[in-house]
């Protein structure tokens, strides 16, 4: 899948799932769970243990399936590379980094950096970006989201953070093309309850396709 096809599954399916966890193990069940639950598109952090294993062993295990395995929290194009080699078909970053922008570009990955201000979101649309992330979205609300969409309605923005199964409407009225989900999906992983996983997966994808209807 080349980066442009990436972008447009995003974009389509609406939803990308922020996988952190305390071990491989609890990583990978929290995956399979929202794979059951209908999410096509997982975010592994670099914040969990091994996350470089966690991308090549899902990207093997999913191999041939509509599933699309990409790394998060990378703050650096080193990071970037090393997601790559494991076999990451997108990089997400908390943060603008030029630099990891520029490498994700030389091997045409698709890349999403941070931004919280029009002044970042500028840089990274001048550096050929095509979605950027604004990040942390519980403190941007979707009003900060819709005031940076006022004078750049040309920038696809997806909010990570803060988001939810009540205000996720919100989110994409105010102009999101897709959103990024995290601990309300998988905090059943926690305790071991992954059942409790798949089904907030489900309701959230049920809950955007009829949005996006």
């Amino acid at each position: 899948m080349d980066k442009n096809e990436v972008f447009s599954g995003i974009k389509k399916e609406g939803v990308v799932v922020v996988i952190r966890g305390e071990s491989v193990d609890q990583a990978l069940k929290t995956v399979d769970a929202c794979y059951k639950g209908g999410i096509k598109f997982i975010e592994v952090t670099f914040t969990v243990p091994h996350a470089d294993v966690i991308i090549s062993t899902l990207c093997e295990k999913y191999k041939g399936t509509d599933m699309v395995v990409g790394a998060g929290s990378v703050l650096d194009p080193e990071t970037a590379r090393a997601a790559i080699l494991a076999g990451a078909q997108f990089i997400f970053s908390p943060c603008y980094s030029e630099e990891t922008v520029r490498l994700c570009n030389r091997y045409a990955v698709a890349v999403v950096p941070g931004i919280f201000s029009p002044t970042e979101a500028v840089k990274a649309l001048e550096m050929g970006v095509t979605v950027v992330k604004l990040f942390p979205g519980d403190v941007a609300t979707p009003t900060g989201l819709k005031a940076i969409k006022g004078p750049l309605p040309q920038l696809d923005i997806m909010p990570t953070g803060g988001v939810s199964l009540g205000n996720v409407e919100d989110w994409f009225k105010a102009g999101a093309v897709a959103v990024g989900a995290g601990s309300f999906v998988t905090k059943g992983a926690k305790k071991g309850d992954f059942e409790e996983v798949e089904k907030t997966a489900r309701e959230l994808v049920e809950k955007v396709r009829n949005i996006k209807r």
